[in-house]
């Protein structure tokens, strides 16, 4: 494994990142969601980018919108606008980029999105193309962020390409993005095989107070592992989901080939926020079973990371965490976070990063399905506010996180040995 691997309080991987969802695509009632072009970044990524560096941070979560660099037609691709924003962030401010090589959208030539059969192969095919690119510039990569987000949105709650709504919808774009995880891998790996990859998933914890729902959330929490148990290998007959995903549309033959290549790992990436990651399952008025997020404080985050750490053996970087609300409670967040990595990582944990993301204002996704102005769905989880003066304001949230950074092993601590985390 590269030095990125290396343990001490020095190399811990602190990160930030700006949000980059790209789902271009429209319908009656739907507007399109290209957080980019909503914030503003297109334009002004110099000054954007400049405040990575000012923080004092040497990594960032960025994405490239597929839509627009392969915009026409498979193999026509338009290099013009990162041919300019990845040597100056790397060359003039010193960072190093993680690509979102996908965040969501698909480009407008693939018909019917995540669930054409052809999509495993282009993508792959687009990663390829832009690792031959930037070879020397970039070599961090994840291949798609958050497969679980991906197969609920587009496959089972209907809200974005392809539109599918149905429990055999999300089985079906969960293969889909997971065969083209496994492509994209394989195509980086090929372009360098040096290149490192960072996984990235949306994490979560599923709890019930109720004795009689138990199995019911154990069996919402194997969902939640889907996609890193379909990406290691796991999801052989003996699975619990097994039964599940091939009622679904599953083919055994299918989940045996996925079975047959997993994925290296150079960083197991988790997604937490406080407000959404964790869900209580309950019994409603009607009798149904019905959801509902707790834990607004994220008591579950170090239980949570020590959860995955304890079914795969992957060194972690926390990929995306940040905390709804003003600055005093994303201060609160910030704090308690990462005192919790120091304590994870004084058991043996090897939490290896760190992301607060995003780093500015973003629009919330609601605005895809919205009406009002644009105004209305600023949503500051970030270090900076947007302001109308100066474009960023800094908050506070500035000085505490340069203080972790500056000193990491005051922050965060020396990595410890493992002990038994049945204890």
């Amino acid at each position: 494994m590269p030095d990125l691997l290396r343990r001490r309080p020095e190399d811990f991987l602190w990160a930030t990142g700006i949000e980059d969802t790209f789902v271009p695509q429209t319908r009656p009632g739907h507007r399109a969601l290209d957080e980019y072009q909503l914030i503003g970044h297109y334009e002004h990524w110099r000054e954007d980018l400049a405040l990575v560096r000012d923080l004092g941070l040497r990594m960032v979560r960025w994405g490239v919108p597929w839509y627009r660099l392969e915009p026409f037609q498979p193999g026509e691709f338009d290099w013009r606008w990162t041919d300019q924003v990845i040597p100056y962030m790397v060359h003039e401010l010193g960072v190093t980029p993680i690509i979102d090589l996908m965040h969501y959208g698909c480009p407008f030539w693939l018909r019917r999105e995540f669930a054409s059969t052809e999509y495993p192969k282009a993508v792959a095919a687009y990663a390829a193309a832009f690792a031959r690119r930037y070879a020397g510039l970039v070599q961090w990569y994840t291949p798609l962020n958050e497969p679980i987000v991906t197969a609920l949105f587009c496959g089972q709650r209907g809200l974005w390409p392809p539109y599918l709504r149905s429990e055999s919808g999300y089985v079906q774009i969960m293969l889909q993005v997971i065969e083209g995880i496994i492509e994209t891998s394989a195509a980086l790996l090929a372009v360098d095989p040096s290149n490192i990859l960072v996984h990235v998933e949306a994490t979560g914890l599923s709890r019930t107070a109720r004795e009689d729902l138990h199995a019911v959330a154990r069996e919402e929490q194997s969902r939640t592992f889907l996609a890193y148990d379909l990406l290691t290998g796991r999801v052989t007959p003996d699975h619990p989901l097994f039964p599940w995903l091939v009622r679904n549309g599953a083919s055994p033959d299918r989940l045996a080939t996925i079975a047959s290549r997993p994925v290296p790992f150079s960083l197991m990436g988790l997604n937490f926020y406080p407000q959404w990651s964790t869900t209580q399952l309950y019994i409603d008025r009607k009798g149904r079973l019905a959801y509902q997020p707790v834990e607004q404080d994220g008591a579950g985050f170090s239980s949570l990371i020590e959860d995955y750490y304890r079914r795969y053996r992957l060194p972690i970087m926390v990929t995306e965490t940040s905390a709804k609300g003003n600055e005093s409670v994303r201060a609160r967040w910030l704090e308690a976070s990462v005192a919790a990595i120091r304590v994870l990582r004084s058991r043996g944990i090897p939490v290896l990063g760190y992301t607060w993301f995003p780093l500015f204002t973003m629009i919330d996704w609601k605005y895809r399905f919205g009406r009002g102005p644009l105004d209305e769905y600023r949503l500051d989880l970030g270090l900076y506010t947007l302001d109308g003066t100066q474009r960023w304001r800094a908050t506070p949230l500035v000085e505490q996180f340069r203080s972790y950074i500056t000193d990491s092993e005051a922050a965060i601590g020396n990595l410890g040995m493992e002990q038994s985390l049945s204890a």
